[in-house]
């Protein structure tokens, strides 16, 4: 039985992107941006998109952050999308669930732009996984 050391398979990847983005900056062309909503403050969203921002540094991406009260109301939410959605300095963008029981995660997923829906929730990208076509594949089940 092999052992295998996912940490450092995971850095050693994340050394292989930063160096693959660098070159790609080098020749003029843009450095990738993620962005990530975050709502409220649930432990552990908290903990995954500091992870996810972190990771960004260590591969050379931009990121951003944008952070909302879990009073905010569900037009505001709807807004920030499509302000995302209509950027074109950003490459994707995740909104971190849960979200609080006002706002309609359904209303949400289906406002994300198919294109920078990073986390392969919306319905186009759900329907391209089923059939085998190019999409972003949800985090878990792809490296399941």
């Amino acid at each position: 039985m092999k052992l295998i050391d996912g940490k450092a398979t995971a850095e050693a990847i994340k050394a292989e992107i930063a160096a693959t983005v660098e070159q790609m900056v080098a020749e003029g062309r843009k450095r990738p941006h993620l962005a990530a909503i975050l709502v409220g403050h649930d432990g552990g969203s908290e903990t995954y998109v500091a992870n996810k921002v972190k990771a960004c540094e260590r591969c050379g991406f931009r990121s951003t952050l944008i952070r909302f009260e879990d009073t905010v109301e569900e037009t505001q939410l709807l807004e920030a999308i499509a302000r995302l959605n209509a950027d074109d300095d950003v490459d994707g963008f995740i909104v971190q669930l849960p979200l609080p029981r006002h706002i309609s995660e359904q209303r949400v997923i289906q406002a994300i732009d198919y294109r920078k829906d990073v986390d392969g929730f919306h319905p186009v990208n759900v329907g391209r996984m089923s059939i085998g076509l190019p999409c972003f594949l949800p985090a878990t089940p792809a490296g399941i």
